[in-house]
């Protein structure tokens, strides 16, 4: 039995698939398949029942699951202890929203960089509602941690809050002079937001609905750019990162407007999985919570 071995079963007991577990320990599936055939072999039992569509855990399987997780977080922290010196090692899969992508991702990776030249991460980025595909990847076992605007976790993950972000109200000017949002100001203008299942469209919803304001007409888009650059151009008002709408009213391009009931912040937190416990996930968290900064200059911004 050997510790290769107890990777290749433990992944492929809590991935989605096989062929999660193989990419994520950069196997084919043929040798991943070859890696649990041997510990079953050197074992003398049967780990996985695949008679059916999908391969599932035998009883002796269920029994050595929690011991082979332990047999690999301890062999992780002896490695983490021997190698502290040179930093993390290895591969981090990750993921992030479209806002976070284009603040202070960059930011991040730097930091990360500098700490732990030897880990190679590879973000995914995912715009507008598709945010719950990453924490659907996460529970999978596709990605080791995401960063996420969301407080609804799957079962198998937990969220540690990283930081929020305030959001502002604004209209493209001179559209308007008013500094107030009124229903008679947005009679008729569109309003413009990411799409409904997004958080940021359940608090513009609240919003509204606490400052009794009626929207006639909605345009979405699962783009923060575009989003922005609607505004700016004048086809409708709705909510920014209060960073994006200080720079573009500087600029001339929009006005931002008060309500009596301000929108609540955008609050972002570290999703992972409920029975990950390397020493990765606690060293990056911590470089998460310093890097955090939505008020970073963006790229896009001369729209």
């Amino acid at each position: 039995m050997t510790l290769k071995q107890l990777e290749a079963f433990y992944w492929a007991a809590t991935c989605s698939s096989f062929l999660v577990a193989a990419d994520r320990l950069h196997l084919s599936l043929s040798s991943l398949s070859k890696r649990i055939s041997e510990l079953e072999s050197a074992l003398g039992v049967t780990l996985f029942d695949r008679s059916g569509h999908k391969a599932v855990l035998t009883s002796a399987g269920e029994v050595l699951l929690p011991r082979a997780q332990g047999l690999i977080r301890d062999a992780d922290e002896v490695l983490h202890q021997l190698r502290k010196v040179q930093g993390l090692w290895g591969v981090c899969r990750f993921g992030v929203g479209e806002l976070t992508a284009l603040t202070w991702l960059p930011a991040l990776i730097s930091n990360v960089s500098v700490a732990h030249p030897a880990l190679r991460l590879e973000p995914s980025v995912e715009a507008g509602s598709s945010l719950g595909g990453l924490a659907q990847r996460v529970s999978d076992g596709a990605l080791d941690f995401a960063i996420v605007a969301s407080r609804s976790p799957k079962e198998n993950t937990r969220l540690r809050p990283v930081g929020e972000t305030l959001l502002q109200w604004a209209i493209a000017s001179p559209a308007s002079q008013s500094k107030d949002l009124t229903n008679e100001l947005i009679a008729g203008v569109p309003l413009i937001t990411l799409p409904p299942g997004s958080e940021t469209a359940a608090l513009v919803e609240s919003c509204l609905e606490l400052n009794h304001l009626d929207v006639t007409s909605r345009l979405s888009c699962n783009s923060w750019p575009v989003v922005a650059s609607l505004i700016a151009n004048g086809v409708g008002f709705g909510l920014l990162p209060m960073a994006w709408a200080t720079v573009l009213e500087k600029r001339g391009k929009i006005r931002m407007l008060d309500t009596v009931h301000k929108p609540s912040p955008l609050r972002y937190f570290f999703l992972s999985r409920r029975d990950d416990h390397r020493p990765l996930l606690q060293e990056v968290f911590s470089l998460v919570e310093s890097s955090f900064n939505f008020d970073r200059a963006s790229i896009w911004l001369d729209v």
